[in-house]
């Protein structure tokens, strides 16, 4: 886990309005004692500003150079404005700061238009960065590196906001990768520990 404080911030704010207790089944097919739902956080005001500068944080302590940002939808959606926009503001602060712009993977070609998956930013060549909320078993992190190759972009690394650390999950998204750094902001411990640490508290 960063210690930069917009992730501080975000984990707070992850444990206290994403993070359940419970049984649960997960879209994986599997089940669990507890759901996150990023998403809950991710289109919160708050919480997508934080996520944006908390990402764009991660990626500069990990030297990660990249020209856009993208991922599968529907998880990746908010986290792909949140980063553009963040890093829009981040240049206005430090001139020269770089920008970058977002793309979605959708799960399927449209069947009209373009009928490209990709949609927003696309330039062959490209050096991207794949943002997931929640890694599990990494299928939808996987589908858009997939896409994202298939365009002819280049993967500079792979971003989930909470990593589940299932015995799968990560070697597979690394494969998928090849070579590209796979980070995470957070462990789903990690948020467990805040969500129980803020139940204690009240």
């Amino acid at each position: 886990m960063t210690d930069a404080s917009y992730a501080r911030q975000l984990l707070s704010l992850l444990a206290r309005i994403s993070f359940r207790l419970g049984q649960f089944k997960l879209s994986s097919g599997g089940t669990s004692d507890y759901y996150i739902d990023c998403r809950t956080t991710t289109l919160h005001a708050e919480g997508g500003r934080l996520t944006g500068h908390a990402i764009l944080e991660l990626l500069e302590q990990n030297g990660v150079l990249a020209e856009a940002v993208g991922g599968l939808t529907m998880g990746a959606d908010p986290i792909v404005s949140n980063v553009a926009t963040a890093s829009a503001w981040r240049a206005l602060e430090k001139p020269g700061a770089p920008l970058l712009h977002g793309f979605l993977v959708r799960k399927a070609e449209k069947a009209h238009g373009t009928g490209r998956r990709v949609e927003g930013f696309l330039r062959e060549g490209a050096r991207v960065v794949i943002v997931d909320d929640v890694c599990t078993t990494g299928a939808s992190t996987i589908n858009a590196i997939e896409a994202a190759r298939e365009a002819g972009m280049k993967i500079a690394a792979v971003v989930c906001i909470v990593e589940r650390e299932e015995a799968n999950g990560r070697p597979a998204v690394e494969a998928a990768a090849q070579g590209a750094p796979f980070l995470r902001l957070f462990t789903a411990k990690d948020v467990r520990a805040e969500h129980v640490a803020q139940l204690e508290q009240k």
